[in-house]
């Protein structure tokens, strides 16, 4: 993922309230049933940080995340970044209310470019991996 490249968006609706919705992507048990089982820990508040290692066949990929906005039910923004590579990045998921229950609108907007001979740092990797766990692993847990 390169700062040239437009943000990746990924938009769902959810038949959920926005208060569930919430929940799942705040409340630590929650989400290491549908994003990643070894968070370590989560709080929805402006400076919590959490670094956790996620393990894919080639390396290790050290996660690293701080809370940089938080509007309850509304809208959390992660400042997303790899202590071991360089890249930097911000993702916000946004949730809107909808006749049908909840829209769920994720932006990944990338300020320091990833390294592109990394296949999971390739724009079409991060926008297989958001589908599926929004369109998938999120929706299918909320069911």
């Amino acid at each position: 993922m390169k700062t040239s490249e437009p943000p990746i968006i990924v938009t769902q609706i959810v038949e959920a309230s926005v208060e569930t919705v919430w929940n799942a992507i705040t409340e630590v048990e929650q989400m290491r049933q549908w994003f990643f089982d070894n968070i370590p820990d989560f709080k929805a508040e402006v400076g919590f940080q959490t670094t956790f290692n996620v393990k894919a066949p080639s390396r290790d990929f050290l996660h690293n995340w701080t809370i940089t906005e938080v509007i309850p039910q509304k809208k959390l923004v992660y400042n997303w970044k790899y202590p071991d590579f360089a890249g930097d990045s911000f993702v916000t998921f946004e949730l809107t209310p909808h006749n049908l229950g909840t829209q769920l609108t994720l932006t990944t907007k990338v300020t320091e470019d990833f390294p592109q001979n990394i296949p999971e740092f390739k724009r079409e990797s991060c926008l297989g991996g958001w589908n599926y766990f929004i369109k998938e692993r999120l929706v299918g847990f909320l069911k």
